[in-house]
Protein backbone atom coordinates (compact mmCIF):
# COMPACT_ATOMS: atom_id res chain seq x y z
CA UNK A 1 0.00 0.00 0.00
CA UNK A 2 3.09 2.10 0.23
CA UNK A 3 3.65 2.23 -3.50
CA UNK A 4 -0.04 3.51 -3.97
CA UNK A 5 -0.68 6.06 -1.92
CA UNK A 6 -0.62 10.13 -2.99
CA UNK A 7 2.43 11.94 -2.15
CA UNK A 8 2.66 15.75 -1.88
CA UNK A 9 4.44 15.92 -5.50
CA UNK A 10 1.07 13.76 -7.10
CA UNK A 11 -1.20 16.38 -5.63
CA UNK A 12 0.98 19.08 -7.36
CA UNK A 13 1.11 17.97 -10.62
CA UNK A 14 -3.08 17.14 -9.69
CA UNK A 15 -3.55 20.31 -9.41
CA UNK A 16 -1.10 21.71 -12.18
CA UNK A 17 -3.37 19.36 -14.70
CA UNK A 18 -6.90 19.86 -14.14
CA UNK A 19 -7.45 24.12 -15.11
CA UNK A 20 -5.90 22.91 -18.33
CA UNK A 21 -8.34 19.43 -18.11
CA UNK A 22 -11.43 21.11 -17.58
CA UNK A 23 -10.70 24.14 -20.36
CA UNK A 24 -9.85 21.83 -23.09
CA UNK A 25 -12.54 19.32 -22.27
CA UNK A 26 -15.50 22.32 -22.28
CA UNK A 27 -13.59 23.77 -25.75
CA UNK A 28 -14.06 20.38 -27.09
CA UNK A 29 -17.96 20.04 -25.90
CA UNK A 30 -18.62 23.01 -27.28
CA UNK A 31 -17.08 22.92 -30.58
CA UNK A 32 -18.45 19.28 -31.41
CA UNK A 33 -22.13 20.19 -30.41
CA UNK A 34 -21.71 23.42 -32.14
CA UNK A 35 -21.28 21.43 -35.37
CA UNK A 36 -24.50 18.97 -34.54
CA UNK A 37 -26.25 21.92 -33.53
CA UNK A 38 -26.25 24.39 -36.60
CA UNK A 39 -27.21 20.79 -38.66
CA UNK A 40 -30.24 20.23 -36.30
CA UNK A 41 -31.15 23.96 -36.43
CA UNK A 42 -31.17 23.66 -40.30
CA UNK A 43 -33.27 20.70 -40.61
CA UNK A 44 -35.55 20.93 -37.35
CA UNK A 45 -36.28 24.87 -38.01
CA UNK A 46 -37.78 23.77 -41.97
CA UNK A 47 -39.50 20.67 -40.47
CA UNK A 48 -41.42 23.02 -37.95
CA UNK A 49 -39.99 21.48 -34.86
CA UNK A 50 -39.45 24.00 -31.33
CA UNK A 51 -36.20 24.90 -30.12
CA UNK A 52 -36.80 22.09 -26.98
CA UNK A 53 -36.74 19.03 -29.89
CA UNK A 54 -33.41 20.45 -30.51
CA UNK A 55 -31.95 20.67 -27.11
CA UNK A 56 -33.25 17.03 -26.35
CA UNK A 57 -31.64 15.72 -29.12
CA UNK A 58 -28.77 17.50 -28.30
CA UNK A 59 -29.16 16.03 -24.68
CA UNK A 60 -28.73 12.53 -26.46
CA UNK A 61 -25.64 13.45 -28.18
CA UNK A 62 -23.41 14.25 -24.81
CA UNK A 63 -22.47 10.45 -24.04
CA UNK A 64 -20.88 10.31 -27.77
CA UNK A 65 -18.71 13.66 -27.70
CA UNK A 66 -18.14 13.27 -24.07
CA UNK A 67 -16.53 9.28 -25.09
CA UNK A 68 -14.35 11.69 -27.76
CA UNK A 69 -13.50 14.73 -25.88
CA UNK A 70 -12.38 12.97 -22.58
CA UNK A 71 -9.66 11.26 -24.49
CA UNK A 72 -8.27 14.62 -26.54
CA UNK A 73 -8.76 16.73 -23.04
CA UNK A 74 -6.72 14.16 -21.00
CA UNK A 75 -3.89 14.68 -24.16
CA UNK A 76 -3.63 18.17 -23.71
CA UNK A 77 -3.52 18.19 -20.30
CA UNK A 78 -0.81 16.06 -19.40
CA UNK A 79 1.13 17.93 -22.66
CA UNK A 80 0.38 21.18 -21.44
CA UNK A 81 1.30 20.69 -17.80
CA UNK A 82 4.55 18.35 -18.46
CA UNK A 83 5.52 21.44 -21.46
CA UNK A 84 5.00 24.18 -18.90
CA UNK A 85 7.04 22.52 -15.96
CA UNK A 86 9.89 21.46 -18.78
CA UNK A 87 9.96 25.26 -19.98
CA UNK A 88 10.71 26.64 -16.04
CA UNK A 89 12.91 23.94 -15.70
CA UNK A 90 10.53 21.82 -12.79
CA UNK A 91 11.36 18.48 -14.62
CA UNK A 92 15.12 19.18 -13.90
CA UNK A 93 14.72 19.84 -10.81
CA UNK A 94 12.77 16.66 -10.09
CA UNK A 95 15.29 14.45 -11.72
CA UNK A 96 17.88 16.24 -9.80
CA UNK A 97 15.94 15.09 -6.71
CA UNK A 98 15.67 11.15 -8.03
CA UNK A 99 12.37 11.27 -9.37
CA UNK A 100 12.26 9.93 -12.73
CA UNK A 101 9.74 10.60 -15.22
CA UNK A 102 7.79 7.07 -14.15
CA UNK A 103 7.24 8.50 -11.25
CA UNK A 104 5.86 12.08 -12.43
CA UNK A 105 3.51 10.34 -14.92
CA UNK A 106 1.93 8.00 -11.97
CA UNK A 107 -0.91 10.78 -11.09
CA UNK A 108 -1.22 11.18 -15.22
CA UNK A 109 -1.64 7.20 -15.56
CA UNK A 110 -4.57 7.11 -12.20
CA UNK A 111 -6.26 9.96 -14.24
CA UNK A 112 -6.29 7.83 -17.20
CA UNK A 113 -7.45 4.62 -15.72
CA UNK A 114 -9.91 6.57 -13.87
CA UNK A 115 -11.31 8.20 -17.45
CA UNK A 116 -10.75 4.39 -18.40
CA UNK A 117 -14.01 3.74 -16.24
CA UNK A 118 -15.97 6.32 -17.00
CA UNK A 119 -15.43 5.56 -21.04
CA UNK A 120 -16.09 1.97 -20.48
CA UNK A 121 -19.52 2.56 -18.78
CA UNK A 122 -20.38 5.13 -21.68
CA UNK A 123 -19.42 3.27 -24.22
CA UNK A 124 -20.86 0.13 -22.57
CA UNK A 125 -24.06 1.32 -21.60
CA UNK A 126 -25.05 4.65 -21.48
CA UNK A 127 -23.87 5.92 -25.59
CA UNK A 128 -26.06 3.04 -26.85
CA UNK A 129 -29.19 3.74 -25.31
CA UNK A 130 -28.56 7.84 -25.60
CA UNK A 131 -28.04 6.91 -29.66
CA UNK A 132 -31.24 5.01 -29.62
CA UNK A 133 -33.07 8.14 -28.23
CA UNK A 134 -31.33 10.12 -30.61
CA UNK A 135 -32.96 8.43 -33.43
CA UNK A 136 -36.27 7.88 -32.04
CA UNK A 137 -36.17 11.74 -31.02
CA UNK A 138 -35.27 12.62 -34.80
CA UNK A 139 -37.54 10.26 -35.91
CA UNK A 140 -40.50 11.80 -34.22
CA UNK A 141 -39.62 15.44 -34.90
CA UNK A 142 -39.79 15.06 -38.65
CA UNK A 143 -42.67 12.75 -38.58
CA UNK A 144 -44.43 14.78 -35.60
CA UNK A 145 -47.75 15.43 -37.62
CA UNK A 146 -48.71 18.95 -39.76
CA UNK A 147 -45.87 21.25 -40.30
CA UNK A 148 -45.50 24.85 -42.12
CA UNK A 149 -44.13 23.67 -45.50
CA UNK A 150 -45.47 26.99 -47.32
CA UNK A 151 -44.56 27.84 -50.76
CA UNK A 152 -45.46 31.16 -52.20
CA UNK A 153 -48.80 31.09 -54.56
CA UNK A 154 -49.51 27.40 -53.53
CA UNK A 155 -52.67 26.26 -51.52
CA UNK A 156 -51.85 23.82 -48.15
CA UNK A 157 -54.42 21.96 -46.14
CA UNK A 158 -54.00 22.08 -42.72
CA UNK A 159 -56.87 19.94 -42.29
CA UNK A 160 -59.70 18.35 -43.59
CA UNK A 161 -61.85 21.63 -43.59
CA UNK A 162 -59.00 24.13 -43.42
CA UNK A 163 -56.70 25.48 -46.41
CA UNK A 164 -53.94 28.36 -46.62
CA UNK A 165 -52.14 30.33 -48.73
CA UNK A 166 -49.53 33.09 -48.99
CA UNK A 167 -48.52 35.74 -51.73
CA UNK A 168 -45.15 35.63 -50.02
CA UNK A 169 -43.28 33.53 -47.59
CA UNK A 170 -40.33 33.36 -45.57
CA UNK A 171 -38.33 32.29 -42.51
CA UNK A 172 -39.10 28.36 -43.82
CA UNK A 173 -43.02 29.04 -43.99
CA UNK A 174 -44.14 30.66 -41.10
CA UNK A 175 -43.67 34.43 -42.16
CA UNK A 176 -46.34 35.14 -44.64
CA UNK A 177 -48.09 38.16 -46.82
CA UNK A 178 -51.30 38.17 -48.17
CA UNK A 179 -53.06 35.56 -46.34
CA UNK A 180 -55.80 34.12 -47.31
CA UNK A 181 -57.35 30.97 -45.42
CA UNK A 182 -60.82 29.02 -46.06
CA UNK A 183 -62.02 27.29 -43.35
CA UNK A 184 -65.32 25.01 -43.66
CA UNK A 185 -67.46 23.22 -41.62
CA UNK A 186 -67.42 19.37 -41.34
CA UNK A 187 -70.62 19.20 -43.59
CA UNK A 188 -69.30 21.71 -45.60
CA UNK A 189 -72.75 23.71 -45.31
CA UNK A 190 -71.04 26.95 -44.80
CA UNK A 191 -67.30 28.69 -45.27
CA UNK A 192 -65.69 30.94 -43.30
CA UNK A 193 -62.89 33.20 -45.52
CA UNK A 194 -59.69 34.74 -43.97
CA UNK A 195 -57.61 37.23 -45.59
CA UNK A 196 -54.80 39.28 -43.81
CA UNK A 197 -51.93 41.48 -44.63
CA UNK A 198 -49.07 39.79 -42.45
CA UNK A 199 -49.45 36.49 -41.15
CA UNK A 200 -46.92 34.17 -39.10
CA UNK A 201 -47.00 30.57 -37.52
CA UNK A 202 -45.57 29.07 -34.48
CA UNK A 203 -45.29 25.49 -33.55
CA UNK A 204 -46.16 23.92 -30.01
CA UNK A 205 -44.82 20.26 -29.23
CA UNK A 206 -46.12 19.99 -26.31
CA UNK A 207 -49.63 21.31 -26.68
CA UNK A 208 -49.61 19.66 -30.51
CA UNK A 209 -50.84 23.00 -31.74
CA UNK A 210 -49.96 25.33 -34.37
CA UNK A 211 -50.85 28.81 -33.87
CA UNK A 212 -51.70 31.64 -36.75
CA UNK A 213 -51.18 34.90 -36.31
CA UNK A 214 -52.93 37.17 -38.49
CA UNK A 215 -52.89 41.02 -38.56
CA UNK A 216 -54.32 43.71 -40.65
CA UNK A 217 -57.07 41.50 -41.99
CA UNK A 218 -61.02 40.78 -43.01
CA UNK A 219 -63.12 37.68 -42.11
CA UNK A 220 -66.07 37.01 -44.23
CA UNK A 221 -68.98 34.35 -43.33
CA UNK A 222 -69.64 32.88 -46.61
CA UNK A 223 -73.12 30.76 -47.05
CA UNK A 224 -73.41 27.84 -49.73
CA UNK A 225 -75.90 28.11 -52.19
CA UNK A 226 -78.34 26.08 -49.73
CA UNK A 227 -78.28 28.76 -47.62
CA UNK A 228 -78.33 31.48 -50.24
CA UNK A 229 -81.05 33.41 -47.92
CA UNK A 230 -78.18 34.42 -45.48
CA UNK A 231 -76.27 37.35 -46.38
CA UNK A 232 -72.56 37.97 -46.16
CA UNK A 233 -70.97 38.74 -43.03
CA UNK A 234 -67.60 40.88 -43.23
CA UNK A 235 -65.40 41.58 -40.01
CA UNK A 236 -62.18 43.82 -40.40
CA UNK A 237 -59.48 42.99 -37.11
CA UNK A 238 -56.44 44.38 -36.20
CA UNK A 239 -55.02 41.10 -35.22
CA UNK A 240 -56.52 37.52 -34.67
CA UNK A 241 -55.22 34.36 -33.55
CA UNK A 242 -56.35 30.83 -35.00
CA UNK A 243 -55.40 27.56 -32.98
CA UNK A 244 -54.60 24.80 -36.29
CA UNK A 245 -54.99 21.35 -34.22
CA UNK A 246 -51.88 19.21 -35.52
CA UNK A 247 -53.25 15.17 -35.64
CA UNK A 248 -51.58 13.39 -32.97
CA UNK A 249 -50.12 10.60 -35.33
CA UNK A 250 -48.51 8.42 -33.40
CA UNK A 251 -46.02 6.32 -35.67
CA UNK A 252 -44.02 3.69 -33.59
CA UNK A 253 -40.44 3.79 -34.02
CA UNK A 254 -38.70 0.28 -34.22
CA UNK A 255 -37.58 -0.97 -30.93
CA UNK A 256 -33.78 -0.95 -29.80
CA UNK A 257 -31.37 -3.25 -30.88
CA UNK A 258 -31.71 -3.39 -34.88
CA UNK A 259 -28.24 -1.91 -35.31
CA UNK A 260 -25.57 -3.28 -32.58
CA UNK A 261 -24.34 0.14 -31.68
CA UNK A 262 -27.65 0.51 -30.21
CA UNK A 263 -26.92 -2.57 -27.85
CA UNK A 264 -24.96 -2.24 -24.33
CA UNK A 265 -22.20 -4.43 -23.70
CA UNK A 266 -24.14 -7.10 -21.83
CA UNK A 267 -26.79 -7.22 -24.48
CA UNK A 268 -23.66 -8.02 -27.01
CA UNK A 269 -22.12 -10.63 -24.70
CA UNK A 270 -26.14 -12.44 -24.82
CA UNK A 271 -26.07 -12.04 -28.72
CA UNK A 272 -22.50 -12.81 -29.34
CA UNK A 273 -23.78 -16.09 -27.62
CA UNK A 274 -27.13 -17.26 -28.76
CA UNK A 275 -27.34 -14.89 -32.20
CA UNK A 276 -29.53 -12.25 -33.10
CA UNK A 277 -31.63 -12.07 -36.20
CA UNK A 278 -30.56 -9.28 -38.72
CA UNK A 279 -26.98 -8.73 -37.42
CA UNK A 280 -24.05 -10.93 -38.07
CA UNK A 281 -21.84 -13.01 -35.49
CA UNK A 282 -18.68 -10.79 -36.76
CA UNK A 283 -20.32 -7.52 -36.59
CA UNK A 284 -21.00 -7.65 -33.10
CA UNK A 285 -17.80 -9.50 -31.99
CA UNK A 286 -16.46 -6.48 -34.11
CA UNK A 287 -18.41 -4.22 -32.13
CA UNK A 288 -17.71 -5.28 -28.78
CA UNK A 289 -14.27 -5.61 -29.10
CA UNK A 290 -14.00 -2.14 -30.20
CA UNK A 291 -15.36 -0.65 -28.03
CA UNK A 292 -13.37 -2.78 -24.76
CA UNK A 293 -10.06 -1.85 -26.90
CA UNK A 294 -11.04 2.17 -27.33
CA UNK A 295 -11.50 2.22 -23.33
CA UNK A 296 -8.38 0.33 -22.30
CA UNK A 297 -6.33 2.19 -24.85
CA UNK A 298 -7.18 5.61 -22.27
CA UNK A 299 -4.08 5.30 -19.79
CA UNK A 300 -1.66 5.10 -22.16
CA UNK A 301 -2.33 8.55 -23.52
CA UNK A 302 -0.98 10.02 -20.33
CA UNK A 303 2.23 8.06 -20.67
CA UNK A 304 3.17 9.34 -24.46
CA UNK A 305 1.89 12.66 -23.42
CA UNK A 306 4.74 12.70 -20.83
CA UNK A 307 7.05 11.46 -22.99
CA UNK A 308 6.73 14.36 -25.99
CA UNK A 309 5.54 17.38 -23.59
CA UNK A 310 9.59 17.66 -22.34
CA UNK A 311 10.43 20.69 -24.47
CA UNK A 312 14.22 21.04 -26.25
CA UNK A 313 16.76 22.62 -23.59
CA UNK A 314 17.44 25.71 -26.31
CA UNK A 315 14.69 26.02 -27.63
CA UNK A 316 10.96 26.10 -27.89
CA UNK A 317 9.34 23.42 -30.10
CA UNK A 318 5.72 22.30 -30.96
CA UNK A 319 6.84 19.13 -32.55
CA UNK A 320 6.27 17.50 -29.59
CA UNK A 321 2.26 18.39 -29.51
CA UNK A 322 2.49 17.82 -32.90
CA UNK A 323 3.49 14.20 -32.61
CA UNK A 324 1.48 13.30 -29.87
CA UNK A 325 -1.78 14.86 -31.64
CA UNK A 326 -0.79 12.87 -34.95
CA UNK A 327 -0.61 9.62 -33.03
CA UNK A 328 -3.82 9.91 -31.33
CA UNK A 329 -5.76 10.66 -34.48
CA UNK A 330 -3.59 8.49 -36.66
CA UNK A 331 -4.35 5.24 -33.96
CA UNK A 332 -8.01 6.24 -33.89
CA UNK A 333 -8.59 6.30 -36.95
CA UNK A 334 -6.78 2.94 -37.53
CA UNK A 335 -8.97 1.55 -34.96
CA UNK A 336 -12.19 2.78 -36.85
CA UNK A 337 -10.92 1.22 -40.32
CA UNK A 338 -9.90 -2.12 -38.63
CA UNK A 339 -13.64 -1.76 -36.66
CA UNK A 340 -14.85 -1.82 -40.43
CA UNK A 341 -13.05 -4.05 -41.91
CA UNK A 342 -13.45 -6.54 -39.33
CA UNK A 343 -17.32 -6.35 -39.09
CA UNK A 344 -17.16 -6.60 -42.83
CA UNK A 345 -14.98 -10.15 -42.32
CA UNK A 346 -12.26 -8.62 -44.14
CA UNK A 347 -9.46 -9.37 -41.30
CA UNK A 348 -9.36 -11.09 -38.38
CA UNK A 349 -10.66 -9.26 -35.40
CA UNK A 350 -7.04 -9.42 -33.80
CA UNK A 351 -5.26 -8.18 -36.89
CA UNK A 352 -7.84 -5.09 -37.32
CA UNK A 353 -8.30 -4.26 -33.87
CA UNK A 354 -6.27 -6.37 -31.04
CA UNK A 355 -3.05 -5.58 -32.89
CA UNK A 356 -2.57 -1.75 -33.26
CA UNK A 357 -4.26 -1.56 -30.14
CA UNK A 358 -1.61 -4.00 -28.63
CA UNK A 359 1.10 -1.22 -30.75
CA UNK A 360 -0.17 1.60 -28.84
CA UNK A 361 -0.62 0.04 -25.51
CA UNK A 362 3.00 -1.05 -25.52
CA UNK A 363 4.34 1.81 -27.62
CA UNK A 364 3.33 4.42 -25.24
CA UNK A 365 4.60 3.18 -22.07
CA UNK A 366 8.30 1.93 -23.84
CA UNK A 367 8.67 5.92 -24.99
CA UNK A 368 8.20 7.12 -21.47
CA UNK A 369 10.82 4.03 -20.77
CA UNK A 370 12.93 5.34 -23.15
CA UNK A 371 12.92 9.29 -22.22
CA UNK A 372 13.41 8.33 -18.85
CA UNK A 373 16.52 6.26 -19.23
CA UNK A 374 17.90 9.02 -21.58
CA UNK A 375 17.37 11.67 -18.92
CA UNK A 376 19.08 9.38 -16.27
CA UNK A 377 21.78 8.83 -18.62
CA UNK A 378 22.39 12.52 -19.54
CA UNK A 379 22.34 13.30 -15.30
CA UNK A 380 24.99 10.50 -15.02
CA UNK A 381 26.86 11.78 -17.48
CA UNK A 382 26.79 15.29 -16.40
CA UNK A 383 28.13 14.24 -12.80
CA UNK A 384 31.11 12.54 -14.27
CA UNK A 385 31.86 15.29 -15.99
Amino acid sequence: MKHFRITLLDKYLLRQMMPPFIIALIVMMVALLLERLLVLFDYLTSAGSSLSTVLSLLTDLLPHYIGIALPAALCISVFMTIHSMSDHHEIDALQAGRISLLQISRPFMAVGFLLSAISFLLYGYVQPVARYDYRAGFYFAAHAGWAPHLQAGMFASTSDTSTITADNVSHAGTMMKHVFLRVSNKTNETARLITAQRGMLTISNKTRTTQLDLWDGEIVDDPFPSNSSRKLMVTHFAHAVRIIDRPDQKQNFRSRGADERELTLLELAHDLRHGVPGIEYRTIRAELDFRIAHAISIPFISAIAVALGISSRRRRSIFGLIAVAGILIGFDQILLFGHSLAATGRLPIWVAIWLPTAIFCIGCPATLLRRSRGSWVRRKVVRRS
